[in-house]
């Protein structure tokens, strides 16, 4: 028998049509909620939004998942965090269309990790000096830590591409860069740890829950100590943290140039 947990998991349908209009993910809206009394009401009534998923409940009705398109903490709003993250019924939004020109393509680079456990803190010390410098062009940088349920999520949003930083044990010596495109296995089960960040196991629930982008690829940090409480990363890896922001630039750039034209071979390192 399924649990409640089970039942409320299931995704809703890929796409409702609202006024004539086919509405999904990454669909651009305005809000109209029906009900004036609550001040979040008020204060989103008339607001444009973009919409994260379509969620069903367990009497099978319908809920939009939104977030505001002028909102700087959107990131938030895909990580489901509240105030950043609405619902409404397919009756309280109106359709705007898609723009006369389709969407540049976007790339997700999620910075992984537990900064209590010394170099496995590396993916989140890059992202966090990328945000230190002007935004990447075309790329959406959050630190995901060890949220890895969030990220199953943020990857259902239409990225053209994903990056992960994350530090892994390859036998190489304690700082060393790979790029490598992860093997997402079939199995049908995927138990998920709200609070842990296994990246394949993250790639086959997004993939389970309806969407993976087309590129995946994983920037990894040879690690020298990530079995102590330690606080930060060791000489050896914080010394790459530069080139790996470089890195990282770098690959956004190709992603979106081969996303562009049709046909481009993937010229990354495997």
């Amino acid at each position: 028998m399924n649990t409640f947990w089970d039942r409320m998991a299931g995704r809703g349908p890929d796409e409702v049509t609202v006024a004539g209009m086919p509405v999904g993910p990454g669909s651009r809206v305005r809000l109209r909620p029906r009900s004036q009394a609550d001040i979040v009401d008020l204060a989103l009534d008339g607001r444009v939004a973009i919409v994260e998923s379509l969620e069903e409940d367990d009497e099978g009705a319908v809920h939009v998942a939104v977030t505001l398109a002028d909102d700087p903490g959107r990131d938030l709003g895909d990580a489901r965090m509240p105030g950043h993250r609405f619902f409404y019924s397919v009756e309280e939004i109106e359709p705007l269309g898609e723009p006369d020109e389709p969407p540049a393509p976007r790339v997700l680079v999620a910075g992984i990790g537990n900064v209590f456990l010394g170099d496995d803190g590396f993916g989140v010390e890059v992202v966090r000096r990328l945000a230190e410098e002007p935004p990447v062009p075309g790329a959406d940088v959050v630190d995901f830590g060890i949220r890895g349920m969030d990220l199953a999520y943020a990857l259902q949003r239409d990225y053209a591409a994903v990056i992960f930083v994350d530090a892994a044990p390859m036998g190489c010596s304690p700082g060393t860069l790979s790029v490598l495109e992860p093997d997402v296995p079939d199995d049908e089960d995927t138990l998920v740890e709200t609070h842990g960040m296994d990246p394949v196991r993250v790639l086959r629930l997004a993939r389970g829950l309806g969407r993976l982008p087309d590129r995946v690829r994983v920037i990894c940090c040879e690690p020298a100590a990530v079995d102590e409480a330690l606080f930060e990363l060791s000489s050896p890896v914080e010394a790459m943290v530069g080139e790996a922001v470089s890195l990282v630039k770098a690959l956004v750039m190709e992603m979106i140039a081969e996303n562009a034209g049709p046909g481009c071979r993937d010229r990354l390192t495997r």
